[in-house]
C-alpha cells in the first residue's frame, strides 16, 4: 500500500451512466478511478462518495442515495475478490497486508438523510463510515459554503451530528459553512476531518480552509485531505500545476500540520484536470516528484500513513 486516497466520485459517474465499468483496463473508460489503475498506482484504499447532485428533485434523492450504495456492492466490491468494504478497526488493519484494495463508503451531504435519523442509521448498516454533512448549499443538517447567509448547524443538525458520534460515523467538514465548521469543532464526541480542502491563504477560493480553521483541525487531530481541483489549487484554474500542490503541502507543514496532511484527489469529481494530474495511473509520478522535494518519512505519512492512523484510531 502506497496510497490512501480519501476522495472520489466514481459512484455518482456509475449512476448516470450504467455502461461504465470500475474493472475496464482499458485506458479510455470514462472513470478516472479503476481497479487496474489503482492497482499498478499501489492504491491500498479509496473512499468512494455518494454524491446526489442538488438537479435531483428532493423526493428522489435517497433513493439515488441507496442505488450508489448498491452500484457499490454490485459493481466495485463484487464479492470481495478484488476489493474489500472498509468498516472498521480490523479492516483497517488489513490495508497493506491484504493485496486487495480496501473501499470505505462516504456520504458527500445529508441531502439524501430527508431529515430522518433512520436514514442515516440504515446507511450506517449498509457501510457508510464517512459522512459530509452538506455539498455547498444549505439542507436539514445545516449550511453549506456557497450558501450566501452563512449560517451554521441547524437544531437537526445538531441531533444528526451526535447520532453520528454515538454510531461511530466521521464527520468530514469539507463543503461545510464556515460558521458550521465552528460549530462541529465545539462538538467534541465526533472525530473531524475535510476529505478534500486545500488552503485559502494559497489559494483563495471559499471552499479552501483558513489558516485557523486547520490549526483547529491540527489540534483536533483531525485530517486535511489536499485535493487535485484546479480551482482549489490555483486563483487561474488554467494555470493550476503539480507545483501548486506543493504549495499548499508546504503551508499545512509551516502550520505545523505534518502528521495531519493526506490526499482526497476528488477524482470523478471534476471536469479539469492539472496537468499530470489526470487520473489514478498518474499517482506514480506524483509519487516521484513528492520523493524528490521531501524527505521519506514526510511522504509516506501524506501518501498512507497519516491517513491509516486516523482510521486506526477513529473506525
Amino acid at each position: 500500500m502506497r496510497w490512501i486516497d480519501l476522495h472520489c466520485d466514481v459512484l455518482s459517474k456509475l449512476w448516470r451512466d450504467p455502461d461504465l465499468s470500475f474493472y475496464e483496463e482499458r485506458e479510455e473508460t470514462g472513470l478516472d478511478v479503476t481497479y487496474p489503475r489503482a492497482s499498478r498506482a499501489g492504491v491500498g484504499m479509496q473512499v468512494f462518495a455518494i454524491f446526489v447532485s442538488p438537479s435531483v428533485p428532493r423526493a428522489q434523492t435517497w433513493e439515488a442515495a441507496l442505488a450508489q450504495v448498491d452500484l457499490f456492492y454490485e459493481k466495485v466490491v463484487i464479492g470481495e475478490r478484488q476489493v474489500f468494504p472498509v468498516l472498521d478497526r480490523s479492516d483497517v488493519k488489513r490495508l497493506g497486508t491484504d493485496k486487495r484494495l480496501g473501499a470505505l463508503l462516504l456520504l458527500e451531504g445529508a441531502d439524501a438523510i430527508q431529515g430522518e435519523l433512520s436514514h442515516l442509521r440504515l446507511l450506517h448498516r449498509l457501510g457508510v463510515r464517512m459522512v459530509g454533512l452538506t455539498w455547498n448549499y444549505a439542507n436539514e443538517v445545516a449550511d453549506g459554503i456557497e450558501e450566501e447567509r452563512g449560517g451554521g448547524l441547524t437544531r437537526f443538525g445538531r441531533t444528526f451530528v451526535q447520532e453520528m458520534a454515538r454510531l461511530g460515523i466521521i464527520l468530514d467538514v469539507s463543503h461545510l459553512s464556515v460558521r458550521g465548521f465552528w460549530e462541529v469543532m465545539e462538538m467534541t464526541e465526533v472525530p473531524v476531518l475535510a476529505s478534500h480542502s486545500n488552503c485559502r491563504a494559497i489559494c483563495p477560493h471559499r471552499r479552501n480552509l483558513e489558516d485557523d480553521q486547520i490549526r483547529a483541525l491540527i489540534q483536533r487531530d483531525g485530517l486535511i485531505g489536499l485535493t487535485f481541483v484546479p480551482k482549489f489549487l490555483h486563483p487561474d484554474p488554467d494555470q493550476a500545476r503539480v507545483d501548486d500542490l506543493f504549495r499548499h503541502l508546504d503551508h499545512l507543514l509551516e502550520l505545523g500540520a505534518e502528521h495531519h496532511i493526506a490526499f482526497g484527489s476528488d477524482f470523478d469529481g471534476i471536469d479539469q484536470k492539472v496537468p499530470g494530474l489526470e487520473n489514478t495511473g498518474d499517482l506514480p509520478e506524483l509519487e516521484k516528484l513528492l520523493a524528490r522535494r521531501y524527505p521519506e518519512h514526510l511522504r509516506i505519512g501524506c501518501q498512507r500513513e497519516n491517513a491509516h492512523r486516523f482510521l486506526l484510531k477513529h473506525l
